[in-house]
């Protein structure tokens, strides 16, 4: 009966992300009641893996007490602490301090947000007071990736390069513009990781050199594209992409979100290709999910243009609950048990991982194998040669989550026929077997269906 009166109450009041408000009316809620490690528990008592972190962001997993306990002792001591009229916290201030030491090359100045979308939108207002303050203002035209995903606020979806988040609100604005994804599976130039550098590199300047680079502030990127599919570059893609920004005086912004804090192994993707980019948004893996936060790196260049260009004057940027003591509390803890011991199990768990996906490359309906660290994805066809992805039929968001879910798996099943992975760092060999062996179950059951069987006829 409570279960019964939480969905009649869900549907009637709350209004869920990304979501066909008629879709959910019709299928229901299902509630999650509890959750430890890497297993998570509805409230019928189905106890599932998440294959997914949440929403890939319960890097450290759930139910650790000392995370619990630092946000409870700060919440005793000092719930809210703003930051505004030069005031502070001790937890933001370490957490700034900590993060900063962490960070690669003059990263130096952490502001801090509420989440990745404010993270995003917080660097295009800094990016705009930058090149004010160099007396440029003209430079006010920013690039990102298609299939790039840089959060949900008006500003961010407009970097962001998928069709539903523009669909419906007008856009992306006009300064917002995109060049091609790497995709190494769909790449036109084929899978050849020096082919897809060099054109993305073309596509690059060729962007630049349309809009004048006298125009362009910024280049948007994330080290690895999560929502478009977990699409991963070539190795040394990132730096390729940093040089042809640094040629022609372009801002790098490398979004972390979801790569940030041992999700593909170190505490930062990007510096897996030795780039030190102009900014680093981060939240997700900052605080496990455990309570809301981002942070946006600053270098120092940006930062001391900025400051002397404001001289004594406010700059106008700032959020009630940025630093907020108990989420910088919880920041700490998080930090503290990457670095005994999880960061270490996730290099491990990840390897097994990606070995475990590889072991399905041999299903009919796989086409692609794609990851790093813990970060992964397979991409289902209908037709290996061809790459004919499932049909619309199949419904593969829907049918495939379902199914998942029944055989005690949660992971992201994407439109077209992508399942994706982001498991826990804490996640023991036998929980990465299990999942390995879910999804294999998943895909016979899929297999099996008369749509899909019909298409690969």
């Amino acid at each position: 009966m409570l279960s019964n009166s939480l969905i009649e109450l869900d549907r009637a009041h709350l209004v869920h992300p990304v979501a066909s408000y008629r879709g959910h009316e019709k299928l229901g809620v299902r509630v999650l009641k509890s959750a430890n490690g890497a297993t998570v528990t509805d409230m019928t008592g189905h106890q599932m893996i998440d294959g997914f972190a949440g929403l890939w962001c319960v890097n450290a997993g759930y139910g650790h007490e000392s995370i619990v306990e630092a946000a409870a002792k700060q919440m005793r001591e000092l719930p809210y602490a703003t930051g505004y009229f030069s005031l502070g916290s001790e937890p933001a201030i370490r957490l700034a301090s900590e993060l900063a030491d962490r960070a690669p090359g003059d990263l130096n100045h952490i502001y801090f947000t509420l989440g990745g979308s404010d993270a995003v939108d917080s660097t295009v207002r800094f990016i705009r007071y930058y090149y004010h303050s160099l007396g440029t203002p003209q430079k006010d035209q920013f690039i990102s990736l298609e299939q790039g995903y840089h959060g949900s606020s008006t500003v961010g979806a407009g970097l962001t390069a998928l069709p539903i988040f523009h669909a419906g609100f007008g856009l992306p604005f006009d300064w917002q513009h995109k060049i091609p994804s790497h995709y190494a599976y769909r790449n036109p130039v084929g899978a050849d990781p020096h082919a897809i550098i060099a054109s993305s590199v073309a596509a690059l300047r060729a962007k630049i050199e349309e809009i004048g680079a006298e125009r362009v502030a910024a280049f948007y990127v994330e080290p690895i594209q999560g929502s478009g599919g977990v699409l991963v570059p070539p190795r040394g893609w990132l730096k390729a992409m940093h040089e042809v920004c640094k040629e022609y005086d372009v801002l790098l912004v490398a979004d972390e979100v979801i790569t940030g804090f041992g999700r593909t192994g170190p505490l930062f993707a990007c510096s897996e290709d030795d780039v030190v980019p102009d900014f680093i948004t981060t939240a997700k893996g900052l605080t496990s999910g455990y309570v809301p936060m981002g942070a946006v790196f600053m270098s120092d260049r940006v930062y001391n243009v900025i400051a002397d260009g404001a001289g004594a004057a406010a700059i106008g940027h700032g959020y009630t609950y940025s630093a907020h003591p108990v989420s910088a509390a919880v920041g700490l803890e998080v930090l503290r048990l990457y670095e005994n011991g999880l960061l270490e199990n996730g290099v491990k768990a990840g390897a097994r991982l990606m070995a475990g996906l590889q072991s399905l490359a041999d299903h009919p309906l796989v086409g692609d194998v794609r990851g790093r660290g813990m970060l992964a994805a397979i991409e289902l066809v209908t037709d290996k040669h061809r790459k004919t992805p499932l049909p619309a039929a199949a419904d593969p968001s829907r049918r495939i989550f379902d199914r998942a879910w029944e055989n005690g798996l949660v992971i992201r099943a994407f439109g077209n026929g992508v399942l994706g992975y982001a498991p826990p760092l804490c996640c023991t060999e036998s929980e990465i077997d299990a999942i390995i062996e879910r999804t294999r179950m998943t895909l016979d059951q899929t297999l099996e269906d008369p749509d899909v069987r019909a298409a690969m006829a």
